[in-house]
């Protein structure tokens, strides 16, 4: 190979790849369903069904985080926004869906520590957004 063909060749998978994040506007990213009350952005949140919404607000990212790690989302209940919360924005290798419901995307919720602490997370493209809550 040539110069020229090993730095076009090197261009076009650059290209190609495109960046790890693609920016998050407003969109829904899925339905989760709490067994017990957790308290969600200094909101405690009853048991029951949300559907978890990106707001397309980034925070500031914390050094050598990427500017689309973190997005705040909100929690709806009945039509209305009832509690907001981080995700952090993870890329992943995959594009599995964590899991349907009517084609909805559920959101898993997993128990951590004792008990105390709650992870929820949810699929979207190639990425994972993971929220982290306290049980009440």
């Amino acid at each position: 190979m040539t110069k020229r063909t090993v730095i076009a060749f090197a261009l076009g998978t650059l290209m190609a790849a495109g960046p790890a994040f693609a920016h998050h506007g407003p969109s829904t990213l899925g339905t989760v369903r709490f067994s017990q009350a957790v308290n969600v952005g200094g909101t405690v949140l009853q048991p029951g069904a949300y559907e978890v919404r990106l707001t397309g607000e980034h925070l500031p990212p914390l050094p050598g985080q990427s500017e689309e790690g973190e997005q705040r989302v909100e929690f709806v209940a009945a039509g209305q926004v009832v509690a907001k919360e981080v995700a952090t924005v993870v890329p992943v290798s995959t594009t599995a869906v964590v899991g349907t419901s009517g084609g909805s995307t559920m959101g898993v919720v997993q128990m951590l520590k004792d008990n105390e602490f709650l992870r929820v997370s949810f699929n979207k493209g190639n990425e994972r957004f993971l929220i982290h809550l306290t049980a009440n």
